[in-house]
């Protein structure tokens, strides 16, 4: 799942151009010894980014990366530009001391002489080679387990597969069915094979249930074969969902109860959960939307990738059909979007307050996060919850 795209990089997120001109002040951040040595990377801890109160709010977080490299720079997604890296004179010494605002939740990785890393120093991992950092004042996610970095960390996945041979959408994929604390409502995770190989949606709502903050539900992990066509504002596939794979799911001999059927998506999964919901609301009566691209328009889908695709209409083709007004009384929809989307939040701010108009009950919350899967998971279980009522 990539992002739709890239925020306005500003004075939160640039390596501090000063820090080269003497030692880098790690002991500001609780190292000590001179970096490179041995001694400096036994102080090293094995919880990286570390991050210092920065003056006039936020934070400022050290990144470091040991090894012999002509350019290195850590990527972050969609909340800043890259920043490279700097050696510390001739050692195997990289860092970055990169500023950032309060309350943010990232992922990032290590780009060195052009190939992608996950960071080495940081438990906390997020697929083979991206990693997660927060701020110290970022809320928790105690559901979620803290996952290795590497291409040796391999996920628990469902035992229940579903070959979807679909006759609507073509092709063949594999569906996953998990029934979380005996099984229950439906959960249809859009976007499903990053819910299963980069963030462990199966174990997160497995710890959520007995806890109380999640009832029992059968997840049902989708995954997209072409975003773009399949998430646009397009029938083919809620009614491949509904008169395909919903029977498969029911004949697979997991727990569940399809009459409750809740529709997780983010990003262009968000858009499509909510046309579902206007268009299908037979089928689709519980939302949980995260940063969804309402900013969306037939004429904007040929230009991704070339043109600024936030800058049409607020809302997009959702907000003109809500503006019909449409009878949304039957409705439960819980949107996200992360405090660090500025560009995002007026066309979520729109499509927000019109489906509310429209008699829906609406649940709206702000992640500490940038367009990215970090927050998205912080607000998954909690808004499928509250969905469920």
């Amino acid at each position: 799942m990539r992002p739709e795209s890239a925020l306005d990089a500003d004075a939160f997120a640039d390596a501090d151009a000063d820090a080269h001109a003497d030692a880098p002040a790690f002991a500001g951040f609780g190292l000590s010894g001179t970096p490179g040595t041995d001694e400096f990377w036994t102080t090293v801890p094995g919880a990286m980014p570390v991050s210092a109160p920065a003056d006039g709010g936020g934070w400022t977080a050290l990144f470091l990366w040991r090894g012999s490299a002509s350019s290195a720079e850590v990527v972050f997604e969609s909340w800043s530009d890259p920043v490279p890296l700097r050696r510390f004179g001739d050692t195997d010494c990289w860092y970055a001391e990169v500023r950032m605002p309060a309350r943010l939740r990232v992922t990032y990785q290590f780009v060195v002489d052009g190939t992608a890393y996950a960071d080495p120093f940081n438990p906390v991992g997020a697929g083979a080679d991206r990693s997660l950092a927060a701020t110290p004042d970022a809320p928790p996610q105690p559901d979620w387990p803290v996952v290795g970095a590497g291409s040796d960390v391999v996920l628990p996945l469902p035992d229940t597969r579903i070959r979807w041979a679909s006759e609507r959408l073509g092709g063949r994929r594999t569906v996953r069915v998990h029934p979380a604390g005996g099984g229950g409502p439906l959960v249809l995770l859009l976007d499903g094979d990053d819910w299963l190989y980069l963030h462990p949606a199966m174990t997160a709502f497995d710890a959520a249930v007995p806890g109380g903050r999640m009832p029992p539900v059968t997840l049902v992990f989708l995954p997209a074969k072409d975003r773009e066509a399949e998430f646009g504002c397009d029938p083919a596939l809620w009614e491949a969902v509904r008169d395909e794979l919903l029977p498969l799911v029911a004949e697979s001999g997991v727990p569940c109860d399809p009459g409750r059927l809740v529709v997780a998506g983010q990003s262009l999964g968000g858009l499509s959960a909510l046309y579902a919901a206007l268009e299908f609301p037979g089928l689709v009566s519980r939302l949980a939307c995260q940063s969804a691209s309402f900013w969306w328009t037939p004429e904007a889908v040929g230009a991704v990738g070339a043109a600024d695709l936030m800058g049409g209409p607020l809302g997009g083709t959702l907000a003109a059909r809500l503006r019909e007004r449409p009878d949304l009384s039957g409705l439960r929809v819980a949107f996200d979007v992360g405090e660090h989307e500025r560009r995002m939040l007026p066309h979520c701010e729109t499509v927000e307050s019109l489906t509310e108009q429209a008699g829906a009950a609406v649940r709206v919350s702000r992640s500490a996060s940038g367009h990215d899967r970090a927050g998205w998971r912080h607000a998954l279980l909690r808004d499928v919850a509250w969905a469920l009522g």
